[in-house]
């Protein structure tokens, strides 16, 4: 994607220049010459393997030879025998994405070679996947290109190596959305089908497919409504494990794992290695293997081991624990040199090769793993007196990475699906780390496309499961004001308000004549807590009276979400609505306080019942005002004291901190942190979804910490729409320096402060050009201009 932006910029030079440039057509607005081509007579919609092949010649090499090309379920592109793209980015199919490549410094002069490995998982396909059916399409830019359209010209191959691998879900004992596994049988394949010199003349004839090729808006029929890729392709960087853990009937260290020393198994034998990369990743794992017919391979993978009682327990150990996770395999065919690599990627941080050879030897040439990932580049930096919070910033990090690819994951092991409630969380820390808005602003892309007939958006999306949380619609709002604080997009934002209104009146009309909301059906979703005396509800995470009605947590959440759409329909000139939306978060609260204030516990309680209580309701009390602002910090204080309250598990502690940072209390962040202190303690490199025992090692709402190190510890915060300006409050706890640095649309936000003895503040900041805000140290504010200034308060 860089090649051809830069291409574009070239274009735009040499045009400039007085040099003559066809013009190219408007792909987004016309019918497309290009065909979806399929297999002549294989089912489209049932589980394939697939490659095609098309041969060009060109005169000469040329500078530019830009396609747009898409697949369903997804292909893998080469050129010439060379990997060039992956796609397309995951979407819907009335929102089909495509991708737009130049391939020019992939191709000669003479004979070159397209090909294409398309596949189409059928029931085998992961909840993330959506679909119409097996198809393929390329479409050129321009004259030149146009010899490599799609159509009947290219030649196919259905490849019978290919089986799925069936996960034993039972055996997990857990939710897995994931797909199934690939199983190769290597004698099967055609092994360098994507080279130049390869003969397809056996190969079949590629079949157009029924309907003109079109892009979203135009035509009658809706198979696939094509749009163009709006985020960067995924990263790929080598990687490799770093060490053998165990080995049982064969002899494998650290040489075969740095690609030095090749390792055989014997005729006849069942060996087994585990290997840990020492860390948990995301990646492509290649296996090169020699000689050895008819062994069977099989990689497992996993984010950690368990023991007898199935539990992780330290995710460092290894002695008496056993693999329980997703397989791979490959049947060898005797042949040197196959490389095996999965469709898709695995998350693993420990590796397991199961070899199981007949008469002959099998030889492991190399294992090495191509990381892969959103390219987001860590542009912000922190550091504090207290060094070891370095950890956590290094482990946030990887959790944040290690859950965004084509979207947001909520978890890339088990599910890999894009949910609201984690998706403002990592958002919010691509924002602050990175800078990079591109993700975020196809995730609330995403939930706009996948609301229903009710208003309401779906809970995660794309995903081919229809699912709805209410509170995450509510969360897919707030994603929105997030984005407008911080971006200055108006088009963009304006383009959600008919969406924001659905949302809003779904919960509106669900306000009960008490003032509370009333009975809400589907999921209402607010925490993995374990709630007291919420025994009607059979999902899980969900409190006291979202069934029957009167919950002070859905209700206050309501009102949370009403005042932030408030501002933004009174940004654009929706006034009336604005009021109107203030008017109910008001009511919300009033009917809270005076029908689930404790003035016994001075607590608020879960429903007016009175018999159960939460850190949640009391948090989302002073995040809402429903109690008087005098007295939010002396609640939050006992809400954080009180152990017999429901406890917030990770994921909610963001609404904590946020109410930390409200009340003033935000010196009390760095000590929250022993939860994340005890993860790291256990041996986990990623943040888990929940406090021990968790399913999931790797969840981004658990990395919210990274944000607040910017947004409380540095008090970097945007001060009014578009970042426009800033206020920096920073609480530093019992540290005695910080220091960061953050991305901004104008250049880069810097703070170093030094906090004395007596409680003083100096250091400096730094802001980029046409930036001003305030600087506010225990009551006190000194004015911020653009540039860098020493500071004391």
């Amino acid at each position: 994607m860089k090649r051809f932006l830069l291409f574009v910029a070239l274009g735009l030079f040499i045009k400039s220049a007085g040099f003559a440039q066809a013009p190219t057509p408007d792909w987004t607005n016309q019918y497309w010459p290009a065909r979806w081509i399929v297999h002549p007579t294989a089912p489209t919609r049932q589980y394939g393997i697939y490659h095609f092949r098309k041969a060009i010649d060109l005169a000469q090499k040329p500078t530019r030879f830009v396609i747009h090309l898409s697949a369903d379920n997804r292909y893998r592109l080469f050129v010439n025998g060379k990997s060039v793209a992956l796609g397309p980015a995951r979407s819907d199919t009335q929102n089909w994405n495509y991708e737009t490549l130049d391939l020019a410094p992939f191709l000669q002069a003479g004979h070159n070679v397209l090909a294409a490995q398309v596949w189409y998982m059928g029931e085998s396909a992961p909840f993330a996947q959506m679909s119409y059916q097996f198809g393929f399409l390329l479409q050129g830019d321009g004259e030149a290109e146009k010899m490599a359209n799609t159509d009947a010209s290219w030649k196919v191959f259905q490849n019978p190596a290919y089986s799925p691998v069936k996960n034993d879900i039972p055996k997990l004992r857990t939710y897995i959305v994931m797909g199934d596994g690939d199983h190769i049988d290597a004698a099967k394949y055609p092994w360098g089908w994507e080279q130049t010199n390869f003969d397809d003349k056996a190969w079949a004839t590629a079949k157009p497919f029924g309907f003109p090729t079109k892009p979203r808006g135009l035509g009658t029929d809706g198979n696939w409504a094509l749009v163009p890729r709006t985020i960067p392709m995924m990263e790929e960087t080598v990687i490799r494990l770093a060490v053998v853990r165990r080995s049982e009937n064969g002899k494998m260290d650290t040489a075969f794992l740095q690609g030095k020393a090749p390792v055989t198994v014997p005729a006849n034998t069942k060996a087994v290695f585990m290997l840990d990369q020492s860390y948990l990743t995301n990646a492509y794992p290649e296996l090169t293997v020699s000689k050895g017919k008819g062994a069977l391979v099989t990689l497992s993978y996993a984010e950690a081991l368990i023991d007898a009682k199935g539990q992780k327990g330290n995710r460092n150990d290894v002695e008496g624990r056993t693999m329980r996770g997703f397989d791979d395999q490959l049947v060898a065919d005797g042949s040197d040199k196959r490389i095996f690599r999965p469709l898709w990627f695995r998350t693993y941080r420990y590796l397991q090769l199961t070899v199981e050879t007949k008469d002959e030897p099998l030889v492991l040439d190399d294992l090495v793993g191509k990381f892969t990932g959103y390219p987001f580049e860590e542009k912000a930096k922190f550091a504090a007196s207290d060094t070891t919070l370095k950890a956590l910033w290094n482990v946030g990090w990887r959790t944040a990475r290690l859950c965004a690819g084509e979207t947001y994951y909520d978890c890339p092991y088990y599910e890999q699906l894009q949910y609201t409630g984690d998706t403002r969380i990592q958002a919010m820390i691509s924002l602050y780390v990175t800078g990079d808005d591109r993700l975020m602003r196809k995730a609330i892309t995403d939930y706009e496309h996948s609301r229903f007939n009710d208003g309401l958006t779906q809970s995660r999306y794309p995903s081919a499961d229809f699912q709805v949380i209410p509170t995450f619609s509510l969360y897919w709002v707030c994603m929105v004001h997030d984005y407008w604080m911080h971006r200055q997009d108006d088009a963009f934002v304006k383009s959600m308000l008919p969406g924001i209104l659905g949302v809003l009146n779904w919960h509106e009309q669900r306000i009960a004549k008490t003032g509370l909301n009333g009975p809400l059906e589907w999921w209402n979703f607010v925490d993995w807590s374990k709630w007291k005396n919420a025994k009607d509800e059979i999902s899980g995470g969900i409190p006291n009276g979202a069934r029957k009605g009167g919950s002070s947590i859905l209700s206050l959440q309501q009102a949370y979400t009403y005042t932030r759409a408030a501002d933004l329909l009174a940004h654009y000139g929706k006034n009336e609505l604005a009021e109107h939306y203030r008017e109910l978060a008001r009511r919300l609260n009033k009917a809270v306080y005076e029908q689930c204030w404790d003035a016994g516990r001075n607590l608020f309680a879960d429903t007016p019942d009175k018999n159960s209580f939460s850190q949640h309701a009391n948090i989302l009390a002073v995040l809402t005002n429903a109690v008087p602002a005098t007295q939010q910090a002396a609640l939050l204080q006992k809400t954080m004291a009180d152990t017999s309250l429901t406890q917030a598990t990770f994921y909610f502690k963001f609404y904590l901190f946020e109410a930390l940072k409200k009340t003033g209390l935000g010196d009390q962040f760095i000590a929250q942190l022993k939860p994340w202190r005890d993860m790291l303690a256990i041996g986990l490199t990623t943040f888990a979804e929940n406090p021990e025992p968790t399913r999931s090692d790797c969840h981004a709402w658990s990395a919210s910490p990274l944000y607040e190190f910017l947004s409380t510890t540095c008090g970097i915060r945007t001060a009014e729409p578009g970042f426009k300006s800033v206020r920096i409050e920073p609480f530093m706890g019992d540290l005695t320096s910080v220091e960061g640095k953050m991305p901004h649309p104008s250049g880069e936000i810097a703070v170093q402060f030094q906090k004395s003895p007596t409680g003083a503040l100096t250091g400096s900041v730094t802001l980029p050009t046409n930036l001003s805000g305030t600087l506010r140290w225990k009551g006190k504010t000194m004015p911020l201009k653009a540039g860098k200034q020493t500071v004391s308060l």
